[in-house]
């Protein structure tokens, strides 16, 4: 539908001459190729793991969302260049059929966001997706106002304007998918959990004396994972502290995939590793 749209919407600014319906279809030319990518990351997904890969593919969704942010970026550098350059002295535009253009745009791009917003709550990949969609709306919607001006009053500086407008809603798609993938490529805690209040909980439980060595990160969108490796006191079942710190972590924080590592206080002072010196020299 994307691609189709684009297609039509080409033609429609070409024909005319309205800047808003060309740069709305630059964008939707790039959300074709991060739709497109969004979908071959998903398929990677879902590839079995392997030894040298023991997560899979997963990660790729995120590597597709922060190329898909970036996208969004250049898209609205190039509108936003665009727009100024023709503000000043704008072309004669048809507004009658830019209008007609923008209004079938509208419908294809709610139609997407339709689809795509029955799974995008669980994946951050699809979430790239779908504000990509967002910000067609957004530009369907501009284009078709700044038509309706042009068509009432004449002023044909609605159409820059418009352009303008698409570049900024743009700009504002982009900042939280880049923050998210970011986050998560550089290993942060998920936003939804509280690292400090995990650790707090974990240190109270029965039994336990120490945690340390303490890391929650997310593997990809909805993979939170977390480690730890947990002192607990003498003569204690080691088995059964971890399987209650399991239960913990998945009842209180929705934490289930956890690898923790748990020993007696006091038995185990480390693995120290020191440099060998061969002798006679």
């Amino acid at each position: 539908m994307t691609v189709a749209y684009t297609c039509a919407e080409i033609a429609g600014g070409l024909l005319t001459g309205s800047l808003a319906l060309l740069a709305d279809a630059g964008h939707m030319l790039g959300d074709s190729a991060v739709l497109a990518l969004a979908l071959g990351a998903a398929w990677l997904v879902i590839r079995l793991a392997i030894l040298e890969r023991s997560f899979g593919f997963r990660r790729v969704e995120i590597l597709a969302a922060f190329a898909n942010g970036f996208a969004l970026v250049a898209i609205a550098i190039w509108v936003f260049v665009e727009a100024i350059r023709r503000l000043d002295d704008p072309p004669r535009v048809l507004g009658g059929w830019m209008l007609l253009v923008a209004l079938i745009g509208l419908g294809v791009n709610l139609a997407a966001a339709g689809i795509l917003s029955r799974t995008a709550g669980e994946n951050l990949n699809v979430q790239a997706a779908l504000r990509h969609v967002f910000a067609d709306i957004g530009g369907s919607v501009g284009v078709a106002i700044a038509a309706l001006v042009i068509l009432a009053t004449g002023w044909r500086q609605a159409d820059p304007i418009a352009g303008l407008a698409i570049a900024v809603v743009i700009l504002g798609s982009s900042w939280t998918i880049l923050r998210d993938s970011v986050a998560i490529l550089l290993e942060a805690a998920p936003a939804e959990v509280d690292a400090e209040e995990v650790g707090r909980r974990m240190a109270e439980a029965e039994g336990v004396v120490e945690v340390h060595d303490l890391h929650i990160w997310t593997i990809t969108s909805g993979f939170p994972a977390l480690s730890a490796h947990v002192l607990v006191r003498r003569g204690d079942d080691c088995h059964s502290r971890r399987r209650e710190l399991e239960q913990l972590l998945a009842d209180e924080f929705r934490l289930t995939h956890t690898t923790l590592q748990v020993d007696h206080a006091g038995e185990h002072e480390g693995l120290r590793i020191t440099n060998l010196r061969r002798r006679g020299r």
